[in-house]
């Protein structure tokens, strides 16, 4: 068996791997990147990329039944559900090379295309080759989590590994799980053409502004999508024509039979196969255990993005792996921090979040300022008769900025200045003395933070 001695060997290239791994090789260090899927991983070939482009097709279906509100006469939208999908395999395709192996050769990785798995604290094999380097980075991602519910193992299913797969627009969609892939989901097929069920067992997007939520669901609920909070689907089996599925709400029990069934309840960490054990590795079942500055209990290894138990997001992925570079090759000090780090739900309206939520904040301290701005008060928003939601922001006692949520048109692309102005601890009167071009839909900011002086 071969032997090689690399600088850096980071398994698995997905988002936070690649970006390890080309961060590392442009520096000129000797890199093996190991994958026994494909390149690219989740983001490329089953969530980020194929979701947009599956929600870009939505939204231009849309687009076209409300043109009559703009003075612009057109029919019902006729919806091409192969061609939706062929539009989706097109976006992946023109992505695919930056992710590609072909790529990462000619930055002078290594690529090995097979399962690794360590043989001890200092080694791993994989697809024949033993692997002696100076440091590993472990980033195989996670899958989606399929709950153990009566008869579902039993029934056909999607979950966000195989929706995109198919060529079709289901007639109607179950969709268990209403975090961001769930509310995402069900916008887009609805807006394609499907009845849609969508079953939460808290509320709709649990983690995000309650009353920002609200406003996403409202959306959902007049586009027609039917949304059960609180419930819990109890057991699922195969009929002819689809599935039927019972569904137990704060009210009672339901029986739905939706063609298709979508499961999004979230995912868990790859592990299997990895000999973390040899490699004296801790891990619990979220993910692999990391200190503030991403390493394992094994010093020679560090874990970055979902199999870490890590925000689960590709930003996040590249925020690690940007700060795995600094340490594990120039040794300068680092230590992770997400409050700064924004999320976003790619709904019409989107949902933006960064730092605390008013909820999390007032339970930390009672005496946080909120100050907010609508949407319907905003001048480009108005032309653009996209007008629902707001800007609602968190400072401290002191009037520095500690969370921003906006819920409204490009709500993920306002937040980027949020998360900025977070991290840097500027104050409401800083937001609010900016000089921002009009009529833009940035100038929500401007107006939530004077919203606060208003009074005085």
């Amino acid at each position: 068996m071969d032997t090689i001695k690399p600088d850096i060997c980071v398994i698995g290239a997905g988002s936070a791997g690649l970006s390890v791994a080309a961060g590392a090789a442009q520096l000129g260090r000797k890199t093996v990147l190991i994958e026994s899927g494909k390149m690219g991983g989740d983001c490329l070939n089953a969530g980020c990329v194929p979701s947009k482009a599956l929600l870009a097709a939505a939204r231009v279906a849309q687009t076209v039944r409300e043109a009559a509100a703009f003075g612009v006469k057109t029919g019902a939208p006729e919806i091409d559900g192969a061609a939706v999908h062929a539009h989706i395999a097109r976006v992946i395709a023109q992505i695919a090379p930056n992710d590609s192996q072909e790529r990462f050769e000619k930055l002078g990785c290594t690529v090995i295309r097979a399962p690794a798995q360590f043989t001890d604290p200092g080694t791993l094999v994989a697809g024949g080759t033993r692997i002696r380097a100076r440091r590993f980075v472990i980033a195989t991602g996670s899958r989606p989590s399929v709950p153990a519910l009566p008869g579902l193992a039993d029934v056909p299913h999607f979950t966000n590994e195989t929706i995109f797969e198919k060529n079709f627009i289901p007639s109607h969609l179950l969709i268990i799980g209403g975090g961001p892939i769930g509310c995402e989901m069900a916008e887009a097929h609805r807006r394609l053409g499907s009845a849609v069920t969508l079953v939460e067992a808290t509320r709709l997007l649990p983690r995000d502004d309650a009353e920002a939520a609200g406003v996403v669901r409202d959306a959902l609920m007049k586009e027609g999508v039917r949304i059960f909070e609180g419930a819990q689907a109890t057991s699922f089996r195969t009929i002819e024509g689809g599935v039927e599925a019972q569904i137990v709400t704060p009210h009672g029990s339901e029986i739905i039979r939706p063609s298709h069934l979508l499961i999004a309840v979230g995912r868990k960490p790859n592990l299997e196969g990895l000999g973390l054990e040899r490699a004296e590795i801790e891990w619990e079942p979220n993910g692999i255990s990391v200190d503030h500055r991403l390493r394992t209990t094994n010093k020679r290894a560090y874990a970055i993005g979902d199999v870490a138990g890590s925000p689960q997001f590709t930003h996040v992925a590249g925020y690690q792996a940007g700060l795995v570079i600094r340490h594990a090759l120039f040794r300068l000090p680092i230590r992770a921090d997400y409050s700064r780090v924004p999320h976003v739900t790619y709904t019409d309206p989107e949902l933006a979040q960064v730092g605390l939520t008013e909820e999390a904040a007032r339970a930390a301290d009672s005496r946080v300022r909120v100050t907010r701005a609508s949407f319907a008060e905003n001048d480009r928003a108005v032309a653009m008769r996209e007008g629902r939601g707001f800007a609602k922001l968190v400072a401290d006692r002191h009037g520095r900025l500690i969370g921003a949520t906006i819920v409204g048109p490009r709500a993920g692309e306002l937040i980027a200045g949020l998360g900025l102005a977070i991290g840097q601890g500027l104050k409401l009167s800083t937001l609010a003395g900016q000089a921002i071009a009009y009529p833009t839909l940035a100038e929500i900011s401007k107006r939530a933070a004077g919203a606060h002086f208003t009074p005085a």
